[in-house]
Order: structure tokens, then C-alpha cells, then sequence
């Protein structure tokens, strides 16, 4: 009834803890397909000698998140397609969660899990994705308490991509994911193309995984995350928002270029940043290209999806306010600008 793919590079010290919590689902009717990116830890090993029921894709080389969950996505034949991160453990119920739902929502056509921070199970990691003008995503609740309004079912606007059910149907429809993007905002890329489709995410917040974060890459901020987060940003611009919602969100994109760079700044990690926009001056023609796909398959109008779009992002800074306001942090930038911008 449903696949789950897990693309894997490097991963041996992650994949037990997540492989030893799909064995341990009440719900039984799924297959598992890890995609090995080319691993050089003996994975492929490891999976072959302790997990023989999982079927493995190997790729002689790392070619990406977008590559690896493709190639499981086109192996496997179920309605539903669950990828989850090597990362991530699975609350024992979550499958018999979303095999409850799979039959029942007929409206939506891919669904967001509740991820929840590993290491401190009471702060939520991901309820579900927003996007934002500047481009990029947000998962709304990162780093906020687990409370009640985590644990209300409703409509977002996509889901992480690390912890995703999805009807089969939305690939034909929407396609794929873009290896182009390799890795980072993909699902962000993904997302957007199906809202402009005229498809709906909903979060589950009885289907439960527990996350670790950036287990491959070793830390949140390096040069490869860097780079690609600054190269995959003026993807996900030049992709999805065209020349009318680009002028609209001028403002709101040149703020949060101003303050990605100052992060950048901060780290050190400013050689990466022009290498990341470097890039992207290479792939132009191609996200022009892709600009020109996306408009085939939208049902929504420019200001439709923009609309969708400031609505989302109001909801990421409301996310964003509460978790600094938990912290005990000031809140009078994000203030102002929902005030002026929203």
C-alpha cells in the first residue's frame, strides 16, 4: 500500500536507528527502498546483512537528494509514496497513521508529518512547509514547544520533503523533483509547482518522526550548505515566480538578501556565497526553461499565487515570532514588517 523511499550517502551510523523503527510499525502493508548515493561506509552492506527485506538502488556516485528519491519514486509502483530522511526515527503508530488518512482525504494530494526535534522531543522540528517572497522555505514550528496548535490537523501550503506522504498521481501531474537543485530547496521547488497546479498539503499531526537535521552534511552552516542554499534560492525565484510576482516581491526578496548575506557575513562563509551565485548564472537558461513548464500545468492566476504565497509567509513569521518569543527574544523587526509588507 505504500513505498517509502529513503535516499542514503554515508549514512551506516543513522540507517539502524531508522530502519530498526519501520520494523517495529503496527502497520505492516509497506515496502522499503533505500537509494545509496554511493556510499563509501559500507552501507550497502550493512543494509544486505542486517535488513534483507529492504530493497536497495545503488548510484556509483552522490548525485543528490532530488536524483536519489526520483530513481525510488520511478522503482517503486504503490499509490503511496512516503520519503523519509536516513535521519529520522518513526514513531511506532505513524504508518497505521497515514494509512488511516490514505483513503479518507480525498481532497488533498500530498501530506505533511510532524516532525519532532531527536535530540528534545518536546520542540517540534516541522509542521508543515510555508514559503517565503524571498524564495525560500520555512517549517513552521522549528525549535517552538509542542503544544496543542501542533496537534491540530489542517491544510499548509507543502510539506519537508524529509517526512512526506504523497499520492503517485502528483508526480505525473506536477513531475519530479528537480536534480538540478541536488540538494536544499527542492521541496520548496516542488511545492510551489504543485500549489500552482492546484494541489493541497495537509499536516498530520498523528503521523510522528523524529528528527536529527543535517546528519549528512555534519553541521547546519558549512560552505557545501552555503553554496547551495545561495545558488538553489535564485532557482527557486527564477523557476516559480515570473516577472510580474518577481517586481511584486522585490522588496520582500531584497530584505531577505540583505540579511542572508549578513549571515553569510557572520560565518565566514562569503566565498561560498558568490561561488553559490556563480552557479546559478550557469543554470538561467534552464530555470527559464523550467519557468515556461511550470506556466503549462498552473490553475491559478499570477495574483492567485501570489496571494498564496504572502499568505504563507505570514504564517512562517507568526511561526518565527512565537519561537523567539519563547526564547525571550525581540520580536520588533519581524513586527514592522508584517505590519508594512503584510
Amino acid at each position: 500500500m505504500i513505498d517509502i523511499i529513503i535516499p542514503n550517502w554515508n549514512g551506516r551510523g543513522l540507517l539502524r536507528t531508522c530502519l530498526d523503527s519501520l520494523q517495529r510499525q503496527s502497520f505492516r502493508s509497506f515496502r522499503t527502498i533505500v537509494v545509496d548515493n554511493g556510499s563509501t561506509d559500507g552501507s550497502v552492506s550493512f543494509i544486505q546483512q542486517n535488513y534483507p527485506e529492504v530493497s536497495i538502488i545503488q548510484l556509483n556516485e552522490n548525485k543528490g537528494f532530488s536524483a536519489a528519491v526520483n530513481r525510488g519514486i520511478l522503482a517503486s509502483d504503490k499509490e503511496w509514496v512516503l520519503l523519509l530522511n536516513n535521519d529520522v526515527e518513526v514513531a511506532e503508530d505513524c504508518l497505521h497513521a497515514l494509512a488511516q488518512i490514505c483513503n479518507q482525504d480525498l481532497e488533498y494530494q500530498f501530506f505533511a508529518l510532524k516532525m519532532i526535534d531527536y535530540h528534545e522531543r518536546s520542540k517540534i522540528d516541522g509542521a508543515g512547509d510555508c514559503v517565503m517572497r524571498g524564495g525560500v522555505g520555512y517549517r513552521l514550528g522549528t525549535m517552538e514547544n509542542d503544544s496543542e496548535r501542533h496537534s491540530i490537523k489542517r491544510e499548509v501550503f507543502g510539506s519537508c520533503a524529509g517526512a512526506a506522504l504523497y499520492r503517485r498521481a502528483i508526480f505525473t501531474d506536477v513531475g519530479l523533483f528537480d536534480e538540478d537543485f541536488f540538494a536544499y530547496l527542492e521541496d520548496v521547488d516542488f511545492n510551489l509547482r504543485a500549489v500552482k497546479a492546484g494541489k493541497k498539503c495537509c499536516y498530520l499531526p498523528d503521523a510522528r518522526i523524529y528528527h536529527i537535521g543535517s546528519a549528512s552534511t555534519g553541521s547546519k552552516v558549512n560552505s557545501f550548505t552555503i553554496r547551495l542554499s545561495t545558488r538553489n534560492n535564485v532557482f527557486v525565484v527564477l523557476k516559480n515566480f515570473g516577472p510580474v510576482l518577481f517586481i511584486r516581491f522585490l522588496p520582500s526578496f531584497l530584505i531577505y538578501q540583505f540579511f542572508w548575506l549578513l549571515f553569510v557575513i557572520k560565518k565566514r562563509q562569503f566565498i561560498p556565497y558568490l561561488s553559490g551565485l556563480a552557479e546559478s548564472l550557469k543554470y538561467l537558461r534552464t530555470m527559464f526553461k523550467g519557468y515556461g513548464n511550470n506556466q503549462k500545468i498552473s490553475t491559478l492566476s499570477a495574483k492567485e499565487f501570489g496571494d498564496r504565497i504572502i499568505n504563507s509567509e505570514k504564517q512562517a513569521i507568526s511561526s518565527i515570532i512565537n519561537r523567539r518569543s519563547q526564547q525571550g527574544k525581540n520580536n520588533r523587526l519581524f513586527k514592522i514588517y508584517l505590519n508594512i509588507f503584510c
